[in-house]
């Protein structure tokens, strides 16, 4: 079963080994950061440093023509990805024999919401979540729809023909809401349960607003709906997980009326997102997406219907770490040439489990998997990737 690797530029740019370290694990691609969110990495093997700071969400490449005069637009990486640090990397992993898909970071930017706090997510009780743009406003949809054409598409060295990025994986490509690991996080003093979550992640922008009303409701009712449904939560009850705890906090029909306008907004921005893309790609380019099989599910793997994602994308990367269950879903949609992507984390100090790495990969296959995802080959370490070697010498 095909391997890959999740990686940023920087644990390869200033690294002349790192290349054939990766190959050698015995993985076939690598998937590339090309625009991502802030975050702070260790470098483990690095030989200038060991830690990275990403300062605030940036393409890892010069931003094109296309954004000038533009707001929003992508932000440059600071002196953690300088100049086209991307194509540095992918140049010199396809020279060591590996195939390099890009990794788009879409509706999760702490930065453009700082910057342009109406792009925001808006609570029912009025507070924006900056790190978490609107996907239902229009010129949300139209900046994340240019900016995974371009991030995931990305030219060859110049002189030569082809290009290095064979196709991409597109994350947060949906909702984002209140579960983030922003900051210091500090929200987690009350148990909100999935249907807590899925409350506090409705928006009520205006854009969202008038979505509610074209489902038949009044945006203050509502609003003012979700602040009762929340009061015992906030006092410690738990009315559980899955939708029919969502039904009994808000009732059956205004819990349809905001999924219905929820996820008609998630699937075209999906189908829009992923048009454009092979629009500006090659002929084979492979477009895939991180998804959730649960559709009101908001966050990195965007929740989805698995019958519809399936027929718009290549196929789905699925968060397996916790067990591979989600396959499920995809698996019984999914036709000839699909690709399922489990998943698994192989950071042990994050929770991950490489000394179980084979059984987990087969335990996948048994359930759909088609692929392995491995996160993240530069946060591992050395024993974390010995174990990733041994797993996949094994499978061969």
């Amino acid at each position: 079963m095909k391997a890959a690797a999740f990686l940023y530029p920087w644990d390869v740019v200033g690294d002349p080994d790192a290349p054939a370290r990766l190959a050698d694990l015995g993985i076939r691609q690598v998937t590339l950061a090309s625009a991502y969110h802030s975050t702070r990495a260790l470098t483990p093997r690095h030989p200038r440093h060991r830690i990275v700071t990403a300062a605030h969400a940036a393409v890892l490449y010069p931003p094109g023509d296309r954004w000038q005069g533009r707001e929003p637009r992508p932000y440059a990486a600071g002196d953690w990805a300088p100049g086209d640090a991307y194509g540095e990397a992918a140049r010199a992993l396809s020279d060591a024999g590996l195939d390099v898909h890009s990794w788009v970071v879409l509706a999760h930017n702490s930065r453009m919401g700082e910057d342009h706090p109406a792009t925001s997510v808006v609570n029912a009780y009025g507070d924006r979540y900056s790190w978490a743009p609107c996907i239902a406003q229009p010129a949300t949809r139209a900046y994340l729809t240019d900016l995974a054409a371009e991030a995931a598409v990305r030219p060859g060295r110049p002189g030569r023909p082809g290009q290095e990025t064979r196709g991409t994986e597109l994350e947060s490509c949906g909702w984002y809401g209140l579960a983030h690991l922003h900051a210091h996080d500090k929200i987690g003093g009350v148990a909100l349960g999935e249907a807590g979550q899925y409350l506090m992640s409705l928006c009520f922008c205006g854009a969202c607003r008038e979505g509610y009303a074209e489902q038949g409701l009044d945006p203050d009712e509502l609003t003012a709906a979700v602040r009762r449904a929340l009061e015992p939560v906030w006092r410690g009850g738990h009315e559980g997980d899955g939708w029919p705890a969502v039904e009994k906090l808000i009732g059956a029909d205004l819990a349809a009326a905001t999924r219905a306008w929820r996820e008609k907004t998630a699937r075209t921005l999906q189908e829009t997102v992923v048009a454009a893309v092979r629009a500006a790609a090659p002929a084979g380019f492979q477009v895939l997406l991180h998804a959730d099989p649960v559709p009101y599910h908001c966050g990195a793997n965007a929740g989805v219907d698995p019958a519809h994602i399936l027929s718009v994308a290549d196929g789905v990367v699925v968060p397996c770490t916790g067990g591979a269950h989600l396959l499920e879903p995809f698996a019984a949609r999914a036709g000839d040439g699909a690709v399922l992507a489990a998943n698994l984390t192989v950071v042990s100090g994050m929770g991950g489990s490489p000394a179980t790495l084979a059984a987990d990969a087969a335990r996948a296959a048994e359930l759909g998997a088609t692929e392995l995802r491995l996160y993240h080959a530069g946060l591992a370490s050395d024993a974390d990737l010995a174990h990733v070697a041994k797993a996949l010498s094994h499978a061969k």
